[in-house]
Parts: structure tokens; sequence; C-alpha cells
């Protein structure tokens, strides 16, 4: 059984003349006799009886006709889908981003292409999850593009530096940090940190900065999402090194700079290195690239 079979099978159903339909099809009427015989054999009944000059539906032709009309009607609709999402002037982009750019970074840089980009017609979903989880979606095609730290031995995605942020210290209010201008790692390490999990992209360069310095701090609470680590430093569970990020500025903390560290955490736009991309995906791709680093 093959898609013309059933094609051949739906127009001798609407027009129920063999000379018609071979007509409209632009096929011979011996193919489409053949075809259809073909059919009935597989199927192991009649699916049309003569009546007068023309053919009918037998009784098992309409049950047939029922599924052939969904399963066409389906194919339909997804080659129009395709067709849509893979064309050069309209589509969705899936789009997945880590936490800290929710607030700025993604938001302006969506808006911005879509300000300089209008005769496009691009609709994004977005979804936001730590490093780990977008990565995991580039691979299985859940995202067409990602947001979010460097993992390493990650080959199979491509990572290309689109922006950085600015690791400060973040204290709840009146807390004796606060009163500094600057502060250094040192007197950091001795208060209860709250760290970032395992699998936060972020974990690693705050790890990174505390060896470098020969120090081990003192974590009291983990947690994996930025604005939720604002929220308990607010509440004085503890402080945090982490992205000067602007929701800072709606919570009761107090946010004060590193001394001689000068660290600024990167992010990455990361794609499948193999991975086909529709033209719209490639054109933003293409967007941000040249947009560079902030």
């Amino acid at each position: 059984m093959n898609l013309n079979q059933l094609h051949y099978f739906s127009k001798l159903a609407e027009v129920e003349h063999y000379t018609k339909a071979a007509e409209e099809l632009k096929i011979s009427q011996p193919s489409l006799s053949h075809a259809i015989g073909s059919l009935e054999k597989e199927l192991g009944t009649r699916l049309f009886e003569k009546q007068g000059r023309g053919v009918v539906l037998t009784k098992y032709g309409k049950l047939f006709k029922e599924y052939v009309d969904n399963a066409l009607h389906s194919l339909e609709t997804g080659v129009k889908t395709v067709r849509t999402m893979t064309s050069q002037t309209e589509g969705v982009i899936e789009l997945a981003y880590i936490y800290t750019l929710g607030s700025g970074f993604v938001p302006q840089l969506v808006g911005d292409f879509l300000r300089t980009h209008e005769e496009l017609k691009v609709h994004f979903r977005f979804t936001v999850g730590n490093t780990s989880e977008i990565i995991q979606g580039l691979k299985d095609d859940r995202f067409d593009i990602g947001f979010c730290s460097m993992a390493e031995g990650e080959n199979a995605i491509l990572f290309t530096p689109v922006g950085r942020e600015k690791l400060v210290v973040v204290t709840p209010k009146g807390h004796p940090l606060s009163y500094e201008s600057a502060v250094d790692l040192r007197q950091v390490a001795e208060y209860p940190q709250i760290f970032y999990t395992s699998n936060s992209g972020l974990r690693p360069v705050v790890n990174r900065m505390f060896e470098q310095a020969k120090l081990k701090p003192k974590i009291a609470y983990e947690i994996e999402e930025d604005g939720s680590m604002a929220g308990l430093v607010a509440q004085n569970f503890g402080i945090a090194v982490m992205p000067q990020i602007p929701v800072l500025r709606q919570l009761d903390v107090d946010v004060t700079p590193l001394r001689n560290q000068n660290q600024k955490r990167y992010f990455y736009m990361a794609e499948g290195r193999t991975k086909y991309q529709p033209p719209l995906v490639k054109r933003f791709a293409e967007y941000v690239k040249k947009r560079g680093i902030e």
C-alpha cells in the first residue's frame, strides 16, 4: 500500500467513475484500475462495485474511506505545518534560556530582533531551565537555540559567547558586608553561603573562584534559580556570590562588588553542531552572532 493508491482511492470514491477519476488524476485508466485492484487485493475485500456506468463504494469501502480521509487530512496538515516552520519568512523558534537571562537579556534580544525584522512572521516559544536541561533539549530536538553556560565535554553542541555578567556579593540589608565599598573572597568566606546546585552552569564558576583563593565556603543552602537565591538572601538565610541581575534592584538586599576579582561570567548561545536549522532559526542565530558580546 502506498500514498498514491490512497489518493487514487479517495478521488475515485469522490467522482464514482474510473474515466473521470483518471482524467482528474492525470493518469491512464488502466493505471487507476491496476492501483485499485492492488489495494483491494492487499485488503482482501472489494472496495467498489459497479452501478450503471460508474462505481460506488461497498460497505467496506465506506468504512475504509473514513480512515483514508483522516490519514490524508493529517498528512496534509503535517505538510503545511512543516512548510510553515521551515519557510524563509515565517515559523516558530523554540528558545530555551537559563534563569538569569529571563528578566533582561532574552526579552531585549528577541524584542530587538522582531523590531528589526518586521517583515518576518516569527513566533517564539520560550522555556526556562538550567544548563544541563537546555543542552539535553538541544540534543533531543526540543529546542532550536539555547542560552546557557558552557558545559565541558559536550562536543555535539556549538557554544558561541554572547554576553557576560559581573559577579557580585549579595547580602541582606544591614549585613556587616553591606557597609563595605568592596569585599574580597576571604571576607565572604566567613559567612554562610547560598550556593548554586551542582547541575547549574554557575556552580563551577563560583567553585573555581574559591578554589583559586584557597578558600572553602560554608555552604548553608543550595538552589538552582537566581531569583529564589536572592529571595533567600533577603530573608537572611545566608549571603551569595551571583551575577548582578536586574531583579536584585527589586529585592531587600545589598549588592557589593568583589575586590581584586573582576570576575565576569560569560554565557553562550548553544546550538546543535550538526543539527539542521530551518531558515528562520539560522537567521536568528546569525543575528545574535553579529550582535556580539554585550
